[in-house]
């Protein structure tokens, strides 16, 4: 029996494209280098096929400097995927650019209509519940829509809160196993993962948090050796990936990758 919240066969992924020094950013800490996020991007690729999945690789999309970071277009479940309705306003039009990819490997897709907005960034989906985070990106009316959406496929949504000034509720959290969260502790003191277990980065190693479990590897940035060391310790099997240029524009582990 496979775990549906960590056991996947495949993923798309989407190069980065040379416009990506144009990519949105809260603060401006750098241009990224294409060169090394290219690099970085395949190290990925590669871990998730060592972990056993066909990976969809998709091009660059120069039109859409944010392209890379697929996840927040889609969220994948087992019975059908959803196409989402993005937060930024030059990130609507990644979507439709997406979405053949999507129907290529699911039969069932949905879209978020709107006039409400939700990322993908902002939704963990555990063993038992979608969580799914309101923030600068999503909002109460695209919260309620996916509601209605996979309460078709027996899903249920619970509404949290990202904390303030953090872009995606998963740049604070990830899950490690269908009942173990990664966290922050500050986003983990607002109660929302109560009934789990969690795990907390250690105090200044909080970019950390944003990693995903996939298959039999947590794929991990680097340059966060005490998270690493604690979740080896925990007996997880740690990949750690340059993160530095994806997050010069707020991104991390799990924006980079649809899996399912």
């Amino acid at each position: 029996m496979t775990d549906p919240t960590f056991e996947f066969s495949r993923a798309i992924t989407r190069r980065p494209a040379a416009s990506i020094t144009h990519g949105l950013r809260a603060e401006d800490i750098g241009t990224p280098d294409l060169a090394q996020m290219q690099a970085a991007h395949d190290h990925y690729v590669s871990t998730l096929k060592n972990a056993g999945a066909e990976v969809i690789e998709l091009p660059p999309l120069e039109d859409f400097p944010d392209s890379v970071f697929v996840e927040d277009t889609t969220l994948c479940l087992q019975p059908g995927a959803v196409m989402m309705r993005p937060g930024a306003p030059s990130r609507l039009g990644e979507v439709a650019q997406m979405e053949p990819a999507i129907r290529a490997v699911f039969d069932d897709v949905r879209q978020i209509k709107g006039p409400g907005h939700i990322e993908g960034g902002d939704i963990l989906v555990t063993g038992r519940e979608i969580l799914v985070g309101r923030s600068d990106r999503t909002d109460s009316t695209g919260v309620a829509e996916l509601t209605g959406i996979v309460a078709d496929w027996g899903y249920t949504v619970r509404e949290v809160f990202t904390p303030p000034g953090v872009l995606h509720f998963k740049t604070d959290c990830s899950l490690l196993d269908g009942e173990t969260i990664l966290s922050t502790k500050r986003l983990d003191a607002s109660g929302c993962f109560k009934g789990y277990r969690v795990l907390h980065v250690p105090e200044g190693e909080e970019a950390a948090a944003n990693a995903i479990r996939f298959n039999q590897f947590v794929v991990s940035p680097a340059g966060f050796p005490h998270t690493a060391e604690m979740l080896c310790q925990n007996g997880y099997d740690v990949v750690e990936i340059n993160n530095t240029e994806c997050a010069k524009l707020d991104g991390g582990m799990s924006c980079l990758s649809l899996r399912f």
